[in-house]
Order: C-alpha cells, then sequence, then structure tokens
C-alpha cells in the first residue's frame, strides 16, 4: 500500500522540481539545444542540395572534437592558464576544429559521394555508403590510429582541458545581477550566443551572398540552376564544408560543456541533430535552428520529471508526435526563400 502511495507521489515532486526551477532548466535546456542546432545544420543543408541524408555527418564532429583536443595538446593549453592565453587558444582550437571537420567532410563528398553521383546511383546506395562511411571514421579512432599512435586514441573517454572557469553571471551569485530567479553562467551564454551567431551568419551567407544563391538555386532545382551556368559539383563542395565548419563550431562548444572526447562521440550527437532536423523540417535552416532548442528543452524537461534515461525516449516521441501532425516538420518546406 505504501509503495502504491509512493508511486503516486513521485510524479507530483518531479512536477513540483521542474516548476520551481523552470528558468534554469529552460537555459540548460536550450545551452544543450544550440548544440544540436548547430551539428543539424550539416544534415539540413547535404539533404535540402543533394537529397542525401549524410549518417557521416556525426563522426564529422567527432573529428572536430579530436581536433581541439590536439590543438590544446600542441600549445600546451591547460586549466588555470590566463584570460589572454584561453582566449587565444579557444580561436585556435575553434579554427582547427572548423579545418578538420569540413576538410573531413570534404573527403567524404569527394571519396564517397562523387563516383556514385557520376555513376547516378540510386538513393539507397548513397544511404548505405553514408553508414558504411560512418563505420569506418569510428574505427579509424577506434582502432587503427591507436594501432599506430597508441594513447589517447583508442575506445576509451578521453578528458580535455576546461580552460573556461565556470562562472555564475545571473543567479543568487551573479557576478552581473544577483537573483533567485534564474541562473546563467558564463558557459552557457557563450555557448547559446556562439552557436546562435553561427547560424545566423550562415543563414545570411545562404541567402545574401552569390553563393549562396547558388546553393539555394541547384536546391530549387538543379536542371535550370545547371542551364543558368551554375557549377553543381561546386555547390555540393560547399554545402559539404559548410556543413562541416558548422560541426567543428560544435565540437568546440560541447568539449567546453563537456570537457571529453571519444571515437564514438558523435554517434548519440548525430542521432540527436538529425532528429531535431526532422523535426524542424529538414532542409530548412531555420527549421534546423528551431527543432534543436527545442528538442534540447524537451529532453531537459523530460530528465527532471522522470529520469535521465527517458531524455532520449521523449526526443523521439515528440518526433512521431510532431510528424503524424505536420509530416514535413513545424517549418516544412513552406519557406522556400530560406530553405537551402
Amino acid at each position: 500500500m505504501l509503495e502504491q502511495l509512493g508511486a503516486l507521489v513521485v510524479p507530483l515532486v518531479a512536477w513540483d522540481n521542474l516548476f520551481s526551477d523552470l528558468p534554469d532548466h529552460t537555459v540548460d535546456g536550450l545551452t544543450r539545444g544550440a548544440i544540436y542546432a548547430l551539428v543539424a545544420l550539416g544534415y539540413t543543408l547535404v539533404y535540402g542540395v543533394m537529397r542525401l541524408i549524410n549518417f557521416a555527418h556525426s563522426e564529422v564532429f567527432m573529428v572536430g572534437t579530436w581536433a581541439v583536443l590536439g590543438v590544446y595538446t600542441l600549445i600546451g593549453a591547460a586549466e588555470g592558464d590566463g584570460l589572454g592565453f584561453v582566449v587565444l587558444a579557444t580561436l585556435i582550437a575553434l579554427i582547427g576544429a572548423m579545418l578538420a571537420s569540413a576538410g573531413t567532410a570534404l573527403a567524404v563528398e569527394r571519396i564517397a559521394y562523387r563516383p556514385l553521383r557520376k555513376k547516378n546511383a540510386p538513393p539507397l546506395i548513397f544511404l548505405i555508403t553514408a553508414i558504411g562511411c560512418s563505420l569506418v571514421l569510428l574505427e579509424v579512432f577506434g582502432q587503427v590510429l591507436h594501432a599506430i599512435f597508441g594513447e589517447p586514441f583508442g575506445r576509451k573517454t578521453i578528458s580535455i582541458p576546461s580552460l573556461v572557469k565556470t562562472e555564475q553571471l545571473i543567479g543568487p551569485n551573479g557576478s552581473l545581477l544577483t537573483t533567485d530567479a534564474i541562473t546563467i553562467t558564463n558557459l552557457q551564454l557563450i555557448i547559446f550566443l556562439g552557436a546562435v551567431g553561427m547560424m545566423v551568419a550562415l543563414d545570411v551567407f545562404v541567402n545574401r551572398s552569390r553563393l549562396g544563391r547558388g546553393v539555394r538555386a541547384v536546391a530549387q532545382d538543379p536542371d535550370t540552376a545547371a542551364l543558368m551556368g551554375v557549377n553543381q559539383d561546386r555547390v555540393f563542395m560547399l554545402v559539404f564544408i559548410l556543413g562541416g565548419a558548422m560541426a567543428g563550431v560544435a565540437a568546440l562548444l560541447y568539449t567546453m560543456q563537456f570537457d571529453i572526447t571519444k571515437f564514438n562521440v558523435g554517434f548519440l550527437i548525430g542521432i540527436k541533430a538529425f532528429t531535431a532536423a526532422v523535426l524542424g523540417g529538414i532542409g530548412n535552416l531555420r527549421g534546423a535552428l528551431l527543432g534543436g532548442l527545442l528538442l534540447g528543452v524537451v529532453e531537459v524537461y523530460a530528465s527532471t520529471l522522470f529520469t535521465s534515461n527517458w531524455a532520449d525516449v521523449t526526443a523521439f516521441i515528440l518526433l512521431i508526435a510532431v510528424l503524424m501532425v505536420r509530416p514535413t516538420g513545424i517549418l516544412g518546406e513552406s519557406l522556400g526563400k530560406a530553405r537551402a
């Protein structure tokens, strides 16, 4: 009898936990969702132009996290360094992660997808190839590089130095504003503003620049774009580079928040990002942003209401529920001008 009463009381307590700290949970969710959204941009860019789901994109993100570790190791960055050195090291790590992820994405396109395009391979072959590329990249970092170079490569979780010390900007002990209503740290602000800033820059690039017009032209009508002189091969290369660069930024922000990397660190992030892209309307840049932020918030709410084990389940329940009402996602493809 007591156990049955306990089972009834626990959900009530969980609801109280959620609503008593709702602003803090929302901030946590937006921070998590910002990283999902950045990775989702790679899926939505490639799908919007090539109608291809690039499952190897999760490993493009993984390469970025290793690039961050490599940069920190090369320049000797460590916890406790001065502010000037931390800023410089973070910028170098950002450039390194973007170059590594963009280079990996471009290599996948050149080595795996381009030969298939020349042979007019069916979509199923592209899908299988994408999964194959994902597994190859996993095992390169999980086994091949470990056999050649040893540690830190391999299947262990590797710690990455936490250069940015977490400080409360707004909250009970906030340095900018003291309040009990909400808590925001400097790291949360950096991650959210950094991710949104990169997404806005990408949106402006695609919608305002000459290269962006080429991307939109191929996405809307490849044959007409070819007749107008748009080089499709260059557009395909460009979307892989842009998507990879966004994954590199996400990799840096992820390592700032979680301080780890692993050979399969991109697997779950990739699934979540793909879910976010579909949720917002795959092929729609602004949909990827909306889907990522919404997914992050829902996950944090679910973790608070139940346990962290339910976060992943809730994400997919939300996806199914949205697709039952709007099969093309929340924003769908109605934003033709914003669509990549």
